[in-house]
């Protein structure tokens, strides 16, 4: 019988060294292992709503704030966010892994299947972002160049954090007034506490990536891949690149969500990636 956690004080955690920093972690279970990568300026924290009912489903659950991110180190120089991860399992002692990502963490979560593609069981990527593909929706790079616009200013954290959520949790389709309040709220502390803990770091280092664009149709391990009916077309290209080009690659759209799609459709999300993770063959 598959053991419930019943509370928090369940979960194991602590600390891994990498190159130049330390990670911070969250695990638990005994099952398969199946890893968490959170978006980009938020924490893993993200995943609260998948986490427990991952280790209800028979399977090891590992989440960590990546380099530059909620509890681990700030960047201080180049690194791989792939290498990081890789370091977090070895020092976890899990051969391989499932890697389920969102945005960035989808972005990681490719470049570590072709840089280490014996560690990685499967993919299921979130909003996927990919390695060398620019931006190129005007929506998009609008607010980016706000957010360039905004560092250094007096009053330069809470505009970047603003238009952070503009891109990265309304989308291009609908107004914040549209957006769930506590929901955008949630977003926007998490986001806070990045700019504030690690706004040393913006510019420290540059992250080492693979180029995962020209190279999808090297994977080969099974892929699922999710974006939200309401995320800028910089995404749906990206997903719908995966879906085609990446052998036997599956596409799920989440209807009435944006970017966090785990977080605004949870029931349709949670039930497609237990199907998906059913499936598997560990």
């Amino acid at each position: 019988m598959t053991r419930r956690i019943t509370a928090w004080s369940e979960i194991d955690n602590g600390i891994v060294p990498i190159d130049e920093g330390e990670l911070f972690y969250e695990t638990a279970g005994s099952g398969p292992a199946v890893v968490l990568l959170h978006g980009g300026m938020l924490d893993q924290h993200m995943w609260d709503e998948q986490f427990t009912w991952l280790v209800n489903s028979g399977l090891r659950a590992i989440r960590y704030d990546a380099r530059g991110h909620g509890l681990s180190s700030t960047v201080t120089g180049d690194f791989a966010h792939h290498d990081d991860l890789c370091a977090l399992l070895d020092a976890l002692d899990v051969p391989s892994a499932v890697l389920v990502g969102l945005s960035h963490g989808a972005r990681v979560a490719l470049d570590a299947a072709l840089a280490h593609p014996g560690r990685v069981t499967a993919l299921a990527l979130a909003s996927p972002g990919i390695s060398g593909r620019a931006f190129t929706d005007p929506f998009v790079l609008a607010h980016i160049k706000e957010q360039v616009a905004a560092i250094g200013a007096p009053d330069g954290a809470e505009r970047y954090v603003e238009h952070f959520l503009r891109i990265w949790v309304d989308g291009p389709h609908r107004e914040p007034s549209a957006v769930h309040p506590g929901f955008r709220e949630r977003m926007r502390a998490s986001a806070e506490a990045n700019v504030e803990v690690h706004a040393d770091g913006m510019g420290a280092g540059m992250p080492l990536e693979v180029g995962a664009a020209d190279r999808l149709g090297e994977i080969r391990v099974p892929t699922v891949v999710f974006d939200g009916d309401l995320d800028s077309r910089d995404i749906s290209t990206n997903a719908h690149a995966i879906a085609l080009t990446v052998p036997g690659a599956r596409r799920v759209r989440i209807p009435g969500a944006a970017h966090m799609v785990n977080l605004e459709n949870t029931p349709l999300f949670d039930h497609e990636l237990h199907a998906f993770l059913s499936s598997l063959d560990y």
